[in-house]
């Protein structure tokens, strides 16, 4: 129906208009299903997926990472103990480097051929490392031998966290060994010399000048003596006591070194055995059939086992009787220099004894006393002692041979 000026009546407008509306409402519903904004969702939808394997992925890969960090701190807990009290792993692979480029008549000094042992008996304990650090081609590790600061070349390489993880695992070693013998250090003085007052094991303010027993393990019994790392404490003698004639004999055989030795290397309990010279205490064996008890009980490792020790090594020695030296003195928190008495100098002095003889006999002295720190320690079968003939003589190997000889008799008997 039209006005009278011919429009379109309101009627008309609304129908028309809810027309529209109802036209809109039907398409925004054909919208829902329209191509364009299924694959707007599923793109979401693939996009979700893909940031949940993401966080599936990193997850599993900090994991992994900590495991990793976990396996270098517990591998850098030998390193104080067998490889180098004071100096840093940096420097030991630094001394390696620069004599693989130096000429080869270059003439080396103590401490730098100090460092390079030290670097040997680094990779003989963490043999994986030195397949690591040869993983990248020789052209590029070259290159980066050339820059002038090597902590750059060491970031570069990706073994800046490594160092970081391996130090911290020595770090962490070297100080459970010092608060393991604080306590165990006194109640072996306590025992051995019975000084009144008795020596305290949680005070060491008690020790030290102060308490005369251990100052006689720390001095050479000489009032106003100025102990410094030139002399060497009694307790590393046998007996405590030393020969001014002969200062070699009975040196690093004291028995509170050897008890110290085998409390951090194999276990407390081990160290009341010191008296006998290791005959039948094969630790090493003895320690092989636990982990193969029938009760399949998980038996903890001790230092030794984990670190595949199998024989006493100058640097852990020297180790030891730094550690003892610390644990008898009053001095609370460990340092490198204590008074007049420098603990870096002392390490190196009886690592030299040991690694840098002065002729070929003094090198076989050298040798025996490792020997016998070996037995003491580990202990030893006694059956490699025995000669093949003495084996063929003894009754197991005697009875078999007259077996076959009755049985051969017999038999050519008519």
């Amino acid at each position: 129906m039209s006005n009278a000026d011919g429009g379109a009546s309101p009627i008309d407008d609304v129908d028309e208009g809810s027309g529209s509306a109802s036209h809109v409402e039907h398409r925004q519903a054909e919208g829902s299903h329209d191509p364009v904004d299924i694959s707007a969702q599923a793109r979401q939808r693939r996009r979700i997926a893909q940031l949940e394997e993401k966080l599936v992925a990193l997850e599993s890969g900090r994991a992994v990472k900590e495991r990793q960090s976990n396996y270098y701190v517990a591998q850098g807990r030998a390193i104080r103990r067998v490889v180098i009290l004071f100096d840093s792993i940096e420097d030991l692979v630094a001394e390696n480097d620069r004599r693989y480029d130096a000429e080869e008549d270059v003439e080396t000094t103590i401490d730098e051929d100090r460092l390079q042992v030290g670097y040997i008996m680094f990779t003989h304990t963490l043999r994986w490392f030195h397949k690591k650090a040869t993983e990248l081609e020789y052209e590029e590790y070259a290159q980066m031998l050339k820059m002038v600061d090597f902590r750059d070349v060491i970031n570069r390489l990706g073994f800046a966290e490594l160092f970081v993880q391996l130090r911290q695992g020595a770090d962490a070693a070297r100080g459970d060994n010092t608060s393991k013998l604080k306590a165990l250090v006194s109640e072996w003085v306590n025992r051995e010399f019975k000084p009144d007052p008795l020596v305290d094991p949680d005070d060491k303010h008690s020790r030290g000048f102060s308490n005369d027993a251990v100052k006689a393990g720390i001095r050479d019994r000489t009032d106003g003596y100025i102990v410094t790392d030139l002399s060497f404490p009694a307790f590393v003698y046998e007996k405590y006591m030393a020969k001014p004639d002969d200062l070699e004999e009975g040196l690093f055989k004291g028995k509170i070194l050897l008890q110290a030795y085998k409390a951090v290397f194999t276990s407390p309990s081990s160290a009341k055995d010191v008296e006998g010279d290791g005959d039948g205490a094969d630790i090493i064996q003895n320690n092989r059939r636990a982990h193969k008890s029938f009760n399949a009980h998980k038996v903890k490792k001790h230092v030794a086992q984990i670190i595949k020790m199998v024989k006493v090594t100058p640097r852990s020695i020297a180790y030891i009787i730094c550690q003892v030296r610390f644990a008898l003195s009053s001095v609370t928190s460990w340092r490198s220099v204590d008074g007049d008495f420098d603990y870096i100098q002392f390490w190196r002095t009886i690592v030299d004894f040991f690694e840098r003889p002065p002729g070929r006999e003094a090198q076989r002295r050298v040798d025996r006393l490792l020997e016998w720190w070996t037995r003491k320690v580990f202990g030893r079968s006694r059956r490699d002692d025995i000669s093949q003939t003495a084996k063929d003589n003894m009754s197991v190997n005697a009875l078999a041979r007259q077996r076959a000889a009755r049985d051969d008799a017999a038999f050519d008997s008519p």
